[in-house]
């Protein structure tokens, strides 16, 4: 074992896991809640024109991931490849702002199970409590959001291995039943259904497109557990790249097979549209309808336990390296997962229901934003490394890297300016922007704490993955 107890982390995740924590966490729950707002707001093939420029700086930066991964196969992804190259300071805010990414994930969840619950038992909702922007809370909608977050804490407390496995079984369920729904829209849909193709021109193309990072984010699961997976590094670089792009047909389908089910008036009028669309295709079966939420409930938990997953191995791996607290850099004696870290992220999860259904717009446009700073922050790091050492074993060594390099980098920034003011797809005064301002300020109250807290030099992850390999 390491002085700094990396090798703690036990490899036993294997190539079926990685795939279903990858396309699990990247699938989730926001197509059967969001897909109606993409096409309202972009059109039908809009929304997909969204998705694919999206998907393409998410191709790109995963490129960059899949080397850096094979190359670097330690806990922390994001920290470990920005440390290396950029130093101490650009790796906490690439890897804080990736964090908050994760984290907006988890507490997004946390508001949408009991969501879904609702569509599904509307006579649930019982007990007001109180009304946050023109939301009604009522106790027993805030209890389902935390009660499942407290067993998604527990699932992911005692081992990796349980939590993959339950993985690996919702995935399976979910692609199953997204192919039955896209099958029964391409014979059953109408073609008059796709108009308008377009809304508000370019603008809805940018407001759909900055909702996309959000929705991608989970192949960068795979390298913050990198730790725990046996399988060939070149394998796994290879396998980080499959996960991205069946995460962007995953999207474009489910776009697709909702624009020919409904129309717009439909989609309008619908609360779960990607539900109410294969209800449409089978006969206006509720059983159908029924069935598509199962798959949104399986895509909460898979996003949801992801999340857990690459969120407390991103916590643990800063706490190592002196970013933060010694107290997150806790590793369960029987278990190997970060304890505290993982009931950190879980506290987390478990308030967020308390702000109301609000939260999913909220969360999702701000963690988009942060995660695309560490995109372009991972990026530039893999440029930097390619200039700075050009030796370092790449077991999975991607053709023309400077060009990809480069333009990864390009496209994150372009993607980064469409948050900023003055865009017309600009994150929104004061919900987000405060969400942000609070996270920053969270960051530097860790950071000065473990700067009084740790009385030894820490380890760099560049220090750290060599010791692992002698």
């Amino acid at each position: 074992m390491s002085k700094n107890g990396k090798k703690d982390f036990t490899r036993v995740l294997g190539m079926k896991d990685v795939m279903a924590l990858a396309i699990g966490a990247m699938i989730g729950w926001g197509w059967i809640v969001l897909s109606g707002t993409w096409i309202n707001t972009a059109g039908s093939l809009g929304a997909i024109l969204a998705f694919l420029i999206g998907g393409i700086m998410i191709l790109f930066v995963g490129l960059t991931y899949s080397e850096l991964t094979a190359a670097m196969p330690e806990c922390g992804g994001e920290h470990v490849f920005s440390y290396r190259a950029l130093g101490r300071n650009a790796s906490f805010i690439c890897t804080w702002a990736m964090i908050l990414g994760y984290i907006s994930v988890v507490a997004f969840e946390a508001v949408a199970l009991p969501t879904v619950v609702e569509y599904i038992i509307p006579s649930y909702v019982k007990g007001y409590l109180y009304t946050v922007s023109g939301y009604d809370v009522h106790l027993t909608w805030l209890l389902v959001g935390i009660v499942s977050s407290i067993i998604i804490t527990i699932v992911n407390y005692i081992g990796v291995k349980p939590a993959a496995f339950l993985q690996k079984v919702l995935t399976l369920i979910i692609a199953s039943i997204g192919i039955v729904f896209v099958t029964g829209s391409v014979f059953r849909g109408n073609v008059e259904n796709i108009q308008p193709l377009f809304i508000d021109a370019g603008k809805g193309v940018l407001s759909v497109a900055i909702m996309t990072p959000f929705m991608f984010v989970g192949f960068d699961v795979i390298p913050q557990a990198a730790a725990e997976i046996d399988i060939g590094f070149k394998k796994l670089g290879r396998i980080l790249i499959f996960s991205v792009i069946l995460g962007i047909l995953w999207y474009i389908l489910i776009i697709f097979g909702v624009s020919f089910a409904l129309n717009q008036a439909e989609i309008s009028a619908s609360e779960l549209v990607s539900a109410d669309a294969m209800k449409k295709v089978y006969f206006n079966s509720d059983i159908a309808a029924n069935v598509m939420i199962i798959a949104g409930i399986g895509g909460i938990l898979t996003s949801w336990n992801s999340f857990y997953i690459g969120g407390s191995r991103a916590i643990y791996a800063m706490a190592e390296s002196g970013m933060l607290p010694k107290f997150l850099a806790k590793l369960h004696p029987k278990y190997k997962t970060p304890t505290n870290a993982i009931i950190l992220i879980g506290i987390i999860s478990t308030i967020s229901p308390f702000f109301g259904k609000h939260m999913l717009n909220w969360l999702s446009n701000a963690g988009g934003f942060t995660i695309v700073i560490a995109y372009f922050m991972v990026a530039l790091s893999f440029l930097v490394l390619r200039y700075k050492e050009p030796d370092m074993p790449r077991p999975y060594k991607i053709k023309a890297g400077k060009p990809v390099g480069i333009i990864a980098i390009l496209l994150s920034l372009g993607m980064g300016v469409l948050y900023l003011p003055g865009s017309p797809s600009a994150l929104a005064w004061p919900h987000e922007w405060i969400i942000l301002l609070l996270w920053t300020l969270l960051g530097i109250v860790f950071y000065a704490w473990a700067k009084l807290s740790y009385k030894e030099k820490a380890y760099s992850p560049k220090v750290i993955f060599e010791e692992s390999n002698n």
